[in-house]
């Protein structure tokens, strides 16, 4: 099995620990306590497929550092998703949380599953089992869950019901990100893309640059950060003139109809097949002229 350390993303989250802990003078012995999460829990999740199989796959919680308050962090569902990946992630959510002032240390977990092969009772069993596996790890006070990459807040609804069955009694605080019935927050959904927005619209007023209909604006993603991003930067009149997904992108000089764009997603459809617009890469819309590009799909995509 792979180390935590072996990942070329864990390395890059370290080598950026020790640069910011050198610029802020940070006591060394610090930063060796926090080049390693402080626990790290693989777990087998055996689910019945719907033709009846049985198949087996690898799930990982990974707590780096509880000293401001509970842990705080998503859940992906990925084929990509491994120990050291998950590590990473924890990691930055350390940092961020710290960082912005809350009083929540960095955890983060996974599952490694490309979640559109399995039907919704494939992903709900995948997703109760997890729960099960992982329920001593999680809670109120110890770790709180969120959606990520291949989850959302009907996963988190699964999650939450699991761990209330498992102690007996309704406890909506072991996630966030859950549908507003069951007390999730108004605005979650769309907060990671708004806040996306909100950092472009904030670095254009220090660069002198305006959100207008000149300016055009590229999208890698087209999922729950992309979309709302977008729509909140057109309303100010920017150009998106490309967004992709895991088939490909689609391109427009003149700006593309996002609204008809969300529709067409929301159907399950993939943008290789809209009728409209010229098809491009996703390694096409990183060489695209725009004043503004936007990463909003897996990280580590810009390199050398």
């Amino acid at each position: 099995m792979m180390e935590i350390t072996d990942g070329p993303f864990y390395q890059d989250a370290v080598s950026q620990l020790k640069a910011a802990a050198e610029a802020a003078k940070i006591d060394p012995n610090i930063v060796e306590r926090l080049r390693m999460p402080k626990r790290a829990m693989v777990v087998s999740i055996p689910i019945r497929l719907d033709d009846g199989t049985v198949k087996t796959f690898t799930g990982y919680r990974v707590q780096h550092n509880m000293t401001l308050g509970p842990g705080k962090g998503g859940i992906r569902y990925h084929q990509s998703v491994d120990l050291s990946e998950t590590a990473a992630l924890a990691m930055l959510m350390t940092l961020k949380n710290a960082l912005v002032g809350l009083p929540l240390g960095g955890a983060k977990g996974g599952i490694c599953v490309n979640p559109l092969e399995l039907s919704r009772q494939e992903l709900q069993a995948l997703t109760r089992r997890y729960t099960t596996e992982i329920n001593m790890m999680i809670g109120p006070d110890i770790d709180v869950p969120a959606p990520d990459i291949g989850t959302d807040s009907q996963t988190m609804a699964w999650l939450m019901d699991t761990y209330s069955q498992i102690k007996g009694y309704a406890i909506p605080g072991v996630v966030t990100g859950k549908p507003i019935a069951i007390g999730g927050s108004v605005g979650r959904t769309e907060s990671t893309g708004l806040g996306v927005a909100f950092c472009i619209e904030f670095a254009c007023q220090k660069l002198k640059m305006k959100v207008n209909s000149k300016m055009k604006i590229a999208i890698q993603g087209f999922g729950k950060v992309a979309q709302p991003a977008a729509t909140e930067l057109i309303s100010h009149g920017a150009k998106i003139v490309a967004v992709s997904d895991v088939s490909g992108g689609i391109y427009c000089e003149s700006g593309l109809d996002i609204p008809k764009l969300i529709e067409w997603t929301a159907a399950k459809k993939l943008l290789k097949d809209y009728p409209q617009y010229d098809k491009i890469t996703n390694e096409e819309l990183f060489t695209l002229k725009v004043d503004v590009l936007i990463p909003a799909a897996m990280e580590g995509v810009i390199h050398e």
